[in-house]
């Protein structure tokens, strides 16, 4: 605008002046010819169009901003005070427009004129609302300047009763109802610039559409709001969400985006997809599409046709208003659908939670009840103490409970960690969700299987230790059975024929010196008798260990040692008898062969010694340590060590008999052909002297088999205690280090967890050294070794250590999921999460993982936690220092038990940093209500306070549908209708506010 007033060619004034000439009375441009109102300079008068319309330049939806100061493009200077003489209202200094309703102006460019907003569209829109009150307009001119349509138009589309309009056909009454109408629409908050209600009466149409206009910014675009935004950028951005999937479809503004008429199609497909056929359209025909989108909208969506289907196509940049003014009343069209769609979207959402939730529970009941059966199953059979006879019945007793350790048991430990793992996954998200907690049925809470498997562990122990002291009895019991079995056919052996010579009268008979012989026969048979007294001793102490032993056999063992019994009382009565017949014929027989005699007594004991180092030689022993075996090798050099000794004696008692027998061939004398005072002869001592020689060697051979056996016993001693002695300090070590972990704040949540992870990693690729140890302790177990003294670790150390170990690891990244998994549902930040973290280890004073009561207090008032009233509120986290001291005393005891209960709900007495992170997300963030469901149903029932299955059907999908009409209960309410469903209830009871 120059200094005259007068605008440049081409520019926003130029429109604007030619616009004034346009309308129902165009005045040809070519000419020359200025309309009346406008003076040589170019400037209006006070009120004319002309004012109007420059007031409109300052107008727009998209406002210039007041603070840059600047006029549009198209205006030079300032605006001159020959235009209109004052400012306009809504206009400042500068030109910038005010008004947030004011009319957008068009771009300034080069180009075809632009045209005015299409009246028809204007008609057909006051129509649309007309409609309802049972009237219309046909000339928006004309039929306004009474006021009384205008009045019945706002009433219709504010919902409220303006003043009672006056009836008169006089200008005044006309001019006051106009101005009522005004007011009305200034009551709302829009400013109306150089707008009268004389000009309204007079039917200025550029003023009644601008009226016009101004009304749908108000009342039909003003309150569209799509994601923060709203009126015209908030319809636009509706718009393009709603056709983003179509091809050819590219809506970025209201006026050339729509000109081919597949935007129009593309809005009512997306809702009504059964009333266009989208994909038959073709770009390269506008008039048709755009007909069919009008048509379609006027008969099926009671929208009334605003636009010219020509005009449009025809028009190189249609009315922008125009445009605006009918997408507006497809967007109020399908508001309705889209609250409807917005409420299942969050139905859909809470139901698909609570499935999930349901679906978690039965699995980990499903899982409980396997495992607690098995645990019912495995603790009678471990319980068990059905004793076997023999060694090999019990050795594979002893197999199979290997089996069990090794191929039956493994699974069921990571079940067991699994479910943990599955439990406190499920609490969290009922948490996070803000649903209750979740209680499993009675006998399956964790505690429960926690009590099982304890159960199961002791029974599990108690099993291996009766076994492997079942294997010592039977092992024992073995020993002494073939130690029973020896020495009776040792003593079976002497016995024999001892009853019959006993019993023998042979001294009636015999000479003097037979008598004689035959009595110190009987002294040599008195001493080898008490000789064996010990033997029998000992034979009936081993039947009476067998039998306190329980062992298998004992009626034939007790038969035979009772017949051994019976058997030596009968010798000891027939030896006696057999002395006194002897001592009564002793006093006639004198003459005794002293040699003989001699020789008796020594060969007696010396067979006897012999007899009974043949025993030693030949006994079985049992040894398990090496200084028991070479405490025997010992005793073995020690009796050899008097072989020398003994040989001596045999030489003396052979020269004895020679003696005698070169004597009588000395003398003549006739010898019968045994010695007559004992059956031992020389032979005899040979042959069994023989046999010890035979024997000593055999022994040694035995001993230095055993000492290798133990020497190899040793040897798996020091192989499984080196191995155990690594490994268990690794898994001590393991422990300490994830304890460590999960206390430190070192990283992120997911640094923390990838560390934990190779941890785990590590655990499992440090698994075949236990695997290693379990093989050396298999060995030593077959070698029936059973103390170790070169490891203070046992294997079922051990095992219970490698599975607290799988397990503590198993759970500490659980929790730090968890962790991760409430940050991110709660919004918390990780410098939160930092905070919180290094809050809870402050008060932790003994790494615990846990706090009590006061620890947790003191936490809490650190992050600026206080009671006030009973209601909790939060400071400022970088001011907590300054609410220690009145703080920590106004915590008050209710609120603090509240929260106690909330964080502690089994009264422990501890807090864990997981319940810890709960509370503190709980208490600073949102979560769904049930309220917020209960209000979603009501939009989808249409504000009825029940439910039909037909309406959850066609609102939700199929099978979130089918969930809530199972489990809705019946509506009981009086204006309920047939198969009516109380969704209510039902919102309640998914928040553990009610029961379904």
């Amino acid at each position: 605008m120059k200094g005259s007033g007068s605008f440049p060619v081409g520019s926003v004034g130029s429109f604007l002046l030619g616009s004034v000439t346009r309308g129902h009375s165009r005045w040809d441009e070519r000419l020359g010819v200025i309309p009346s109102g406008i003076n040589n300079s170019g400037s209006f008068p006070v009120g004319s169009v002309g004012s109007f319309l420059l007031g409109s330049v300052t107008r727009g939806h998209s406002r210039w901003d007041e603070r840059l100061g600047v006029i549009p493009s198209g205006i030079s200077g300032v605006i001159p005070s020959g235009i209109s003489g004052v400012i306009p209202s809504g206009i400042n200094n500068s030109g910038v427009p005010i008004s947030p309703f004011s009319p957008q102006i068009p771009d300034s460019r080069p180009g075809p004129a632009l045209i005015p907003p299409f009246p028809q569209t204007f008609t057909a829109w006051c129509n649309s609302h007309l409609r309802k009150a049972g009237t219309q307009i046909e000339n928006i001119d004309e039929d306004f300047r009474d006021g009384l349509k205008l009045m019945l138009l706002l009433e219709v589309i504010s919902g409220e009763r303006l003043p009672k309009p006056e009836r008169g056909k006089m200008r005044v009454h006309k001019i006051n109802n106009v101005n009522k109408a005004l007011d009305f629409i200034a009551s709302k908050g829009v400013k109306l610039v150089s707008i009268g209600a004389e000009e309204i009466v007079d039917g200025n149409a550029k003023m009644t559409l601008g009226m016009i206009w101004t009304i749908i910014l108000r009342f039909a675009i003003q309150d569209i709001s799509v994601e923060e935004t709203s009126a015209k950028e908030g319809l636009l951005l509706w718009c393009q969400r709603k056709t983003a999937p179509y091809k050819n479809v590219n809506v970025q503004n209201f006026h050339i985006s729509w000109k081919d008429g597949l935007a129009f199609n593309a809005l009512i497909h997306r809702h009504r997809p059964e009333l266009i056929e989208y994909d038959k359209l073709r770009k390269d025909d506008p008039v048709t599409n755009l007909n069919n989108a009008f048509e379609v909208a006027e008969k099926y969506l009671d929208i009334p046709k605003m636009l010219d289907a020509e005009d449009i196509v025809n028009t190189a940049r249609p009315d922008e208003k125009a445009i605006m003014t009918y997408v507006s009343s497809f967007y109020h069209a399908f508001s309705g659908a889209q609250k409807a769609e917005t409420a299942a979207n969050r139905i859909c959402k809470v139901l698909a939670v609570n499935q999930e939730n349901e679906q978690l529970m039965e699995d980990y009941e499903r899982l409980a009840s396997d495992l607690l059966a098995w645990i019912q199953r495995t603790i009678p059979w471990l319980e068990s103490r059905d004793p076997q006879k023999t060694i090999p019945a019990m050795q594979q007793k002893l197999e199979d409970f290997r089996e069990y350790r090794r191929v039956h048991k493994p699974p069921k430990v990571q079940e067991k960690c699994q479910l943990e793992i599955n439990f406190n996954t499920l609490q969290t998200k009922l948490r996070l969700s803000g649903r209750p907690a979740f209680m499993p049925s009675e006998g399956r809470m964790v505690s429960d299987i926690g009590a099982g498997w304890q159960r199961l562990e002791q029974a599990e122990k108690g099993h291996e230790e009766w076994l492997l002291t079942e294997l010592r009895r039977l092992e024992r019991l073995d020993h002494l059975a073939e130690k029973f079995r020896q020495k009776a056919s040792i003593h079976e052996g002497w016995t024999e024929g001892k009853e019959v010579a006993l019993r023998d009268r042979d001294s009636g008979t015999a000479s003097l010196a037979q008598v004689r012989a035959l009595l110190r026969k009987h002294e040599a048979f008195e001493s080898d008798l008490a000789a064996h007294q010990d033997r029998v001793e000992q034979i009936a102490a081993i039947a009476q260990e067998l039998n306190e032993l329980d062992y298998y056999d004992s009626p034939s063992v007790n038969a035979r040692c009772q017949k051994i019994c019976d058997q030596w009382d009968l010798l000891g009565s027939l030896t006696h008898s057999r002395r006194e017949a002897l001592e009564k014929t002793e006093k006639q027989l004198e003459t005794i062969d002293e040699l003989h005699l001699e020789y008796a007594k020594r060969a007696a004991p010396f067979n006897n010694w012999m007899e009974s180092a043949m025993e030693d030689l030949q006994d079985m022993f049992i040894v398990h340590t090496i200084e028991e075996i070479q405490g025997l090798i010992a005793a073995h050099d020690q009796f050899k060590s008097t072989l020398p000794d003994a040989d001596k004696e045999r030489e003396a008692i052979l020269r004895i008999q020679q003696e005698a027998q070169r004597i009588a061939d000395l003398h003549g004398i006739q010898l019968p052909g045994n010695n007559p005072y004992t059956s031992v002869t020389p032979q005899i001592i040979n042959s069994k002297w023989e046999r010890v020689q035979q024997l000593v060697p055999k022994r040694d051979q035995a001993l230095q088999e055993e000492q290798n056996r133990q020497n190899s016993n040793e040897h798996l001693r020091r192989q499984f205690g080196s191995q155990a002695n690594r490994v268990g300090p690794w898994i001590q070590t393991k422990m300490e280090e994830i304890g460590r972990i999960s206390i430190e704040m070192n990283g992120t949540l997911e640094d923390q967890l990838n560390h934990l992870k190779e941890y785990e990693q590590n655990i499992v690729e440090y698994k075949p050294n236990l695997e290693l140890l379990e093989q050396q302790h298999q060995l030593v177990q077959e070698a029936l070794i059973f103390d170790n003294q070169h490891s203070n670790y046992t294997m079922e150390h051990l095992r219970v250590g490698w599975e607290q170990l799988l397990t503590t690891i198993a759970r500490t990244i659980n929790e730090v999921e968890n962790q991760i998994l409430t940050r991110d549902a709660k919004g918390i930040s990780q410098e939160q999460m930092q905070e919180f973290r290094a809050s809870f280890n402050h008060f932790d004073k003994d790494h615990g993982g846990a706090l009590g009561p006061e620890e947790f207090k003191a936490c809490l008032i650190s992050l600026g936690y206080d009671v006030e009233n009973d209601r909790q509120r939060r400071t400022d986290s970088n001011d907590f220092r300054a609410l220690l001291g009145p703080a920590g005393s106004g915590l008050g005891d209710a609120e603090f038990q509240r929260i106690m209960a909330v964080v502690d709900p089994n009264g422990s007495g501890t807090v864990t940093f997981q319940a810890f992170i709960d509370f503190m997300s709980r208490e600073t963030t949102d979560t769904d209500t049930a309220e917020q469901v209960i209000n979603s149903f009501r939009v989808l029932a249409g504000d009825k306070n029940y439910i039909t299955a037909a309406e959850l059907r066609r609102e939700l999908p199929a099978a979130q549908a089918e969930y809530c009409i199972a489990r809705m209960a019946p509506y009981p309410g009086p204006d309920g209708i047939p198969g009516a469903l109380d969704y209510k209830s039902f919102s309640t009871a998914l928040y553990g506010e009610s029961d379904l």
